[in-house]
């Protein structure tokens, strides 16, 4: 059997590629991953399937194999870091089809630090011109006994349960506990032009995953599918730390001028009046709030194909006895007056039909951005529209939130108007804090959540204090924080606080403490404030929290936003005030479903 390695500028990550004898004769093309000397991915298949082809998989030469090493340092228009250090090696192996048609092939393998990625490359030639993908063969098999965080839809529950149980195809990115210690994300990269892919069982071999992409893929040579990766670490905090990886497989930004992009916090106006309007622009403005946003229902029902996004018209069902009328225009001109933007939801109904007049109008408006809501994602024709909004959202310097099911592959490194996707079970569903604390683990390595963060709704199966830690805990550039709540609500709570200093994007971030589904705690930083959120399952524990991010020989001032636990129901925040080092150890007392968020200012 032929072998050729790859492996990590540290060396502690490698791939194998190698071209072995199959049982029934001829050859096949397989990979494994290996992590500090100890096998993370075992023998794993590779091919692909074109329409009206054999498989293109096995009885292959190899032509060639190329290496290099890349290494710069970029900084991203926004992010949880704003320095990142791209370091790779990669090989590339050349390959030819020796029956059949004499096909050529070839393979990227990347090893990264934080992880590893493959790429298959269809290179031009006389066999192969136009094609389509139907099938993809790529297997991933980790250690039998390893547990996956399934889900079966992206706004599901996590289920933690081996490959074996696997009901139907579940979603990426997954997070894999390897039977034998180390943690792994599976994950895929500028899937810009391409089907989605999803993970499923292996068929004829049932501890394993594959591959299963959930519609044809057209394409012509020289083509490059997305990248198919995963992070690695020894705990699950490697994972989020290690998110940018995503980021750096795809293409560098494409715009010139990013001045116009500013990430930031909103409230959703749940009225749809002008009065409302007014109302969460003076909240947002006397709360450190960039902007405030128009949802579903402000030019019509968004189940109606016939509505017109270009009209403000109040879907009936939706206005309230009070309602006195909405005057958009009057809205947008009072908010800018104030320095706050105006967001507006459009389903994709009618983006789909009235996009190329929705943007000039919405640009003249002064809106800054636009939800899309209930995008159709996943086959081929859907990724390639969607995305082509986003950039024409760009031409007109509108930023994007794409709901309800899109996942983030990294395209906004390339386009970074687009700011958030959902692809989440956030606050809409009302999830339980185990589920909040499996997500900073599995979601959120592989890339942003609009969350939709409530506080002051009744229905939050949470604490307060929990609900402020979760604003630290969800990396969203446009970060949503009073989702259900309405600025009347606000009785002047001192704990609001918290949310006025919160940023939204990060010089960089830290997960000292992590348990999937049981706990976590991390730390952001911008500038030199630190802010951390630490929430707990429904169990009630003690965390102990290392400041070791500090800078060291500075002192802080640490405010805590903590549960009272005298209250004792869920509602009051206490707060209190430390000055600590990094040789701190922040002790954080939660009860069941609570938490504890820290700003920590420099003395």
């Amino acid at each position: 059997m032929n072998e050729w390695i790859v492996a990590s500028p540290d060396n502690q990550v490698s791939l194998t590629f190698a071209v072995r004898q199959a049982q029934d004769g001829g050859n096949a093309m397989v990979y494994r991953v290996a992590y500090k000397g100890e096998s993370l991915v075992e023998d794993s298949a590779l091919g692909l399937v074109l329409q009206g082809a054999a498989p293109l998989s096995r009885d292959v030469t190899v032509l060639g194999v190329d290496t290099r090493t890349h290494r710069e340092s970029w900084q991203p228009v926004y992010g949880e870091r704003s320095r990142i250090v791209d370091h790779f090696t990669e090989m590339t192996v050349a390959l030819l089809e020796t029956q059949g048609e004499g096909r050529r092939l070839a393979l990227r393998f990347r090893a990264y630090n934080e992880g590893v990625a493959l790429q298959y490359h269809i290179p031009e030639q006389e066999q192969v011109r136009s094609f389509v993908i139907e099938e993809e063969l790529t297997q991933f098999a980790f250690a039998p006994d390893s547990t996956i965080y399934a889900e079966y839809w992206p706004e599901d529950e996590y289920h933690p349960i081996r490959v074996r149980e696997l009901e139907k195809r579940t979603e990426r990115p997954l997070t894999v506990a390897c039977a034998n210690g180390p943690y792994a994300c599976l994950h895929e990269a500028g899937m810009n032009h391409h089907a989605k892919m999803l993970l499923a069982k292996d068929e004829r071999r049932p501890d394993v995953l594959r591959a299963s992409l959930v519609g044809p893929t057209k394409g012509e040579a020289p083509f490059d599918t997305p990248w198919r990766l995963l992070i690695v670490g020894d705990r699950p905090g490697d994972l989020a730390e290690r998110s940018d990886l995503v980021l750096q497989l795809n293409r560098p930004c494409a715009l010139e001028d990013t001045s116009w992009i500013r990430p930031g916090k909103v409230i959703r106006e749940t009225t749809l009046t002008t009065r409302g309007g007014k109302a969460c622009v003076q909240f947002a403005k006397a709360h450190g709030l960039q902007y405030i946003e128009f949802d579903a229902g402000w030019y019509g029902s968004e189940t109606d194909d016939r509505e017109d996004a270009t009209t403000v018209s109040v879907d009936p069902q939706r206005k309230r006895p009070d309602w006195d009328g909405l005057d958009l225009p009057e809205v947008i001109a009072y908010a800018a007056e104030h320095g706050i933007g105006v967001w507006l939801y459009v389903n994709r109904r009618h983006l789909e039909r009235q996009l190329d007049a929705l943007l000039p109008l919405y640009g003249s408006w002064g809106v800054k951005g636009i939800k899309f809501g209930f995008v159709n994602e996943g086959p081929q024709e859907w990724t390639a529209w969607l995305l082509e909004a986003v950039r024409k959202c760009a031409e007109h310097r509108l930023m994007v939130d794409i709901h309800d099911y899109y996942r983030p592959t990294g395209y906004a490194r390339t386009y970074p108007n687009l700011l958030t996707v959902e692809g989440i079970r956030g606050n809409e569903h009302f999830p339980t804090a185990r589920h909040n604390c499996t997500l900073p683990f599995t979601r959120f390595p592989g890339g942003p959540g609009d969350y939709t963060i409530c506080y002051y709704t009744k229905r939050l199966s949470n604490t307060r204090a929990h609900q402020l830690a979760m604003s630290v805990i969800v990396y969203s550039p446009l970060q949503f924080v009073f989702w259900y709540d309405r600025p009347a609500d606000y009785n002047g709570e001192p704990e609001v606080e918290f949310f006025e200093r919160l940023h939204t994007v990060w010089d960089d971030t830290k997960v000292p403490l992590g348990s999937i589904g049981e706990y976590a705690a991390i730390a952001r930083r911008k500038g030199e404030e630190w802010f951390i959120g630490a929430i707990t399952n429904e169990r009630a524990r003690v965390l102990d929290i290392p400041l070791s991010m500090l800078e060291k020989g500075r002192t802080y001032t640490a405010t805590i936003y903590e549960d009272d636990l005298a209250a004792g129901d869920g509602k009051k925040v206490a707060i209190r005030r430390l000055t600590v080092d990094s040789e701190t150890r922040l002790r954080a007392v939660l009860p069941s479903c609570g938490g504890q968020a820290v700003h920590l200012a420099p003395v």
